[in-house]
């Protein structure tokens, strides 16, 4: 018997295209969405905790607390029907109290959601073109009311309940500003809209009977019970040499991502555009956080507004300006901090008390943990001596992170887009293959310096040795060997018709493996630079391909939905992969587990040599496939294995990151042998 069990240790990411994706569960720990799981991180010691998303979860959606700080809802679309799931988050672990998947209404998705004051009550509001506001006893799984909030298919951005009173809440969307009452088991609204609509992104209640509402073109209103009392608009104007105005921002169109691609509101390239010939522009209004001093609000890019309320009147002035780029806002319970998340997929926070410093001068967020990609993650590497893992981005970044102390080690930024990475075993340099060329850089204390370049062009694959003493790189369906030595090209490796996918090493780095779209798996012999081994299999295109530890057996996983052994030239054994694509695939330096990404963000670890029967267990880290992994030796010790594997989220482009250890208990005869690895899901 063998089991293979796996905890979650650590996330490097965020989801910030999830409604209201950051908020406060106490003074130290606030949660966030990343892969598919909502994550508790306390900002003092550094540690965090995970609530699992469901089991096939495509996409979740909107997150809302409860006042109490007791509950979390999560909306998810799970094999494309919509899920809310409540959880309990004062077990340890957070446990599932209730959960909403059976409705007597048309469904597509629910988009915001908000509990009751008293937390009994969950307000959820479903996309076009339904757009239905659903008001339920959540606990009982009872539908109180429903009412259609817009029948011209305009989007709804946020829904909220009064502070203190049960039966009042808020709509807001374009073109909508409602205010409703729940009495006699429906939900009537209050307010007659009146002038000119506007669309509106997001509001925040004040007080009992008041709101603030900002909008797309730069407006805040003030509403009492329903009627406007109070109007401002934020005005960015465009920089001029040596201004220094608390209204001129920097516009920067490296900042500028609002909104998110699903989102029907213009373009950055629109915005552009229609201001081009002004030399004013208009600020969106995406968050609004109130506080007991008035509130807090995003004002386009690069700048959060603080409006502190004036004595004895229903009015507001601009008392305080942070720059920054921001997508949701949250105060913790004491009102010391606030968290920003931002479109760049980043986590920021500042202290409150920084901002009584000087009013007349901006003061800046920090990063709440450290900078994380802002694009697709296109390559992933790990170290076989240090507890390093790399990555390269589309955001033009290398990263180095450190899975032991969960810290970003070194970050640099270039001019070109980076598609594969290798660390060297000794972790001393890297190997980049940029869009330009393929790049050999040290890494220093304090930089990421290039000391070799090779005319290889958008490299989509390349691999250090294990030895270090060679390595690949990938140029379509050209492999080339290079000696770290004296850097030059030793071998030109030709025989795919196909793009090659994947490349390994054998143990002793005498033998190369390559699998690609022709649906070849080759396998060279680097004495000779010829094919010692092949396998063609024109109805499969390959993803991945491995070896195991004592180089006889070959493992490739590709579109076909199988897992192959391959030795000889021969397909010895095709397992099926049970009604999902595997796209990544990693065996133990000891030979005996092997760890599975497939096509819905899945990891399947399982021992090996493989069992006949269906026997592995499976992880739920992300709602995307997962599209890479690697696996080192941690150092000090040669019982630990660490694993680390990627995956991309199509529909957000959105890469994220996870650090699991897993652990395979062995029986054999009277031992146990305990094997940890720990694993990095992107």
């Amino acid at each position: 018997m063998s089991a293979v069990v796996a905890q979650s240790l650590h996330v490097f990411g965020l989801r910030s295209h999830v409604a209201n994706n950051i908020f406060y569960f106490d003074e130290q720990i606030i949660i966030f969405p990343s892969g598919n799981y909502c994550v508790k991180y306390n900002v003092d010691q550094k540690w965090q905790k995970f609530i699992p998303g469901s089991d096939r979860s495509q996409a979740m959606l909107a997150l809302s607390i409860s006042p109490n700080r007791r509950y979390l809802a999560i909306s998810e679309t799970v094999q494309e029907k919509p899920v809310i799931t409540i959880y309990e988050l004062s077990s340890i672990p957070c446990r599932k109290r209730r959960v909403l998947n059976n409705f007597d209404f048309q469904v597509q998705k629910f988009i915001s959601m908000a509990f009751s004051p008293d937390s009994k009550y969950l307000l959820a509001q479903t996309s076009p073109p339904e757009s239905n506001l659903v008001y339920w006893l959540w606990e009982k799984q009872k539908v109180m009311a429903i009412v259609r909030t817009d029948t011209q298919n305009n989007p709804v951005y946020q829904v909220s309940f009064s502070p203190q009173d049960n039966t009042q809440v808020c709509v807001t969307g374009n073109g909508m500003f409602k205010l409703l009452r729940f009495t006699e088991g429906t939900l009537k609204q209050t307010n007659f809209q009146r002038g000119e609509l506007q669309n509106y992104l997001a509001h925040t209640w004040v007080a009992d009977d008041k709101i603030i509402v900002g909008t797309d073109t730069g407006k805040l209103f003030l509403f009492e019970s329903g009627d406007q009392r109070w109007e401002t608009s934020i005005v960015v104007k465009e920089p001029t040499l040596g201004s220094k105005s608390l209204d001129v921002i920097q516009e920067s169109e490296s900042l500028i991502e609002f909104p998110p691609v699903s989102s029907p509101l213009p373009s950055y390239e629109q915005m552009v555009a229609a201001s081009s010939h002004s030399q004013m522009s208009m600020p969106q209004v995406f968050a609004i956080a109130a506080y007991s001093k008035g509130f807090a609000c995003s004002a386009g890019p690069g700048r959060v507004l603080l409006f502190e309320k004036m004595e004895e009147k229903d009015v507001y002035r601009e008392s305080r300006e942070i720059r920054q780029d921001i997508l949701c806002l949250c105060f913790s319970p004491s009102e010391e901090t606030l968290v920003a998340s931002t479109s760049k997929n980043q986590l920021y926070s500042i202290t409150m008390s920084l901002t009584e410093i000087s009013k007349r001068e901006a003061a800046h967020f920090e990063y709440l943990t450290c900078p994380l990609h802002s694009a697709p993650i296109t390559g992933l590497a790990t170290c076989i001596r240090k507890p390093f893992i790399a990555t390269c981005s589309l955001d033009q970044s290398v990263r180095v992170w450190n899975y032991e102390t969960n810290t970003l080690e070194l970050y640099k930024g270039y001019q070109e887009e980076a598609y594969s990475i290798s660390l060297h075993p000794s972790g001393h340099f890297i190997a980049v293959g940029f869009a330009d060329k393929l790049r050999l850089m040290n890494l220093l204390l304090d930089d990421i310096r290039s000391f070799k370049e090779y005319s290889v062009r958008g490299s989509r694959e390349c691999s250090f040795s294990n030895g270090g003493h060679l390595f690949a790189a990938v140029n379509g369906n050209v492999i080339h060997i290079y000696t770290t030595t004296n850097l030059e090209n030793i071998l030109s490796l030709k025989g795919h018709t196909g793009k090659i996918r994947s490349i390994a090493w054998n143990a002793d780095d005498s033998k190369l493996i390559s699998g690609g779209t022709d649906g070849a798996v080759y396998e060279w012999n680097l004495s000779t630079g010829k094919r010692e081994t092949e396998c063609v299999l024109k109805s499969c295109s390959y993803n991945c391909v491995t070896i195991t530890p004592d180089a006889k057996i070959i493992l490739a996983v590709g579109t076909d939905y199988t897992l192959k052994e391959i030795a000889d030239s021969l397909i010895l054994r095709e397992i099926p992969a049970f009604d999902v694509t595997y796209t990544a695939i990693a065996i133990s330096h000891s030979g005996r587990m092997m760890f599975v990404g497939t096509s819905v963000g899945t990891i399947r670890a399982m021992r090996y040599p493989l069992p006949l029967q269906k026997e592995f267990n499976e992880y739920q880290a992300h709602a995307g496939p997962v599209t890479k992994v690697s696996r080192a030796l941690s150092p000090g010790t040669q019982s630990h294995t660490c694993l680390s594997c990627a995956c991309f989220i199509p529909s957000t482009s959105q890469w994220l990151f996870c650090v699991l250890p897993l652990s395979c208990l062995f029986h054999r005869s009277s031992k146990q042998h305990l094997l940890t690895t720990n694993k990095l899901f992107v």
